[in-house]
């Protein structure tokens, strides 16, 4: 069975930083490409950034390009979303899925919360 747990959200100030985790455990990590998605209330999910098997490619949407970046340790079959320069509307529950991009039938965790706020 699939799982993904995320953490590292929270109450950041505009301006600030976070940095997401999500450990993944019940496939070959090292063999799939991993997503990050976020989503407020009322809204679908919107593509964040993705990053290749083995994290030599990623790619980052546009709202985020130059703000965020995403890395990966397979021996920690982990991904993270490195988030700088917060702005309010980066305001979202974060989470983690497998494969590159958004594909409504991959497994993805339960999330992480992160608001900005002064």
């Amino acid at each position: 069975e699939v799982q993904l747990v995320e953490s590292g959200g929270g109450l950041v100030q505009p301006g600030g930083s976070l940095r997401l985790s999500c450990v993944a455990n019940g496939f070959i990590f090292s063999d799939r490409s991993m997503t990050w998605l976020r989503q407020v209330p009322g809204a679908g999910p919107e593509w964040v950034a993705s990053i290749s098997r083995d994290g030599g490619y990623t790619n980052i949407g546009a709202s985020a390009k130059g703000r965020f970046t995403v890395s990966r340790d397979n021996a920690e079959k982990t991904v993270y979303l490195q988030m700088n320069s917060l702005k309010s509307e980066d305001s979202a529950l974060y989470y983690c899925t497998t494969g590159w991009g958004y594909n409504e039938g991959e497994p993805r965790g339960r999330g992480t919360q992160v608001t900005v706020s002064s």
